[in-house]
């Protein structure tokens, strides 16, 4: 199991916690230190579409008017923390967020 996230985001640390608690072996992916490749960007988009943007975040609204219209994944790979958090992926699965529908998937 990946968790794609970063450190300093409390939601991937209440996820890590709940995910390591319920028995899983998960490998925290800090998408800051260790960028994500174009493959795995794509991959991301390709399961989540333009969900996979924060739009509400700071990152997002510095953004200039040009980055803001080009599509998600040019958006992740000018700035990786412009994603929702976390992104967990196990066995082909992928989920988005931490919220109750993820933490009935992986819990």
């Amino acid at each position: 199991m990946i968790l794609y996230g970063i450190p300093t985001c409390d939601t991937c640390k209440k996820a890590l916690k709940s995910l390591e608690a319920a028995g899983h072996d998960v490998a925290f992916r800090d998408v800051r230190k260790d960028p994500l490749s174009e493959a795995e960007v794509d991959r991301i988009v390709q399961e989540f579409g333009d969900r996979v943007i924060n739009k509400t975040s700071t990152t997002y609204r510095g953004f200039s008017d040009f980055l803001k219209a080009s599509d998600a994944d040019a958006q992740i790979k000018a700035q990786p923390t412009v994603m929702k958090r976390p992104i967990i992926e196990a066995g082909g699965v992928w989920t988005l967020g931490w919220d109750d529908t993820t933490k009935a998937k992986w819990i």
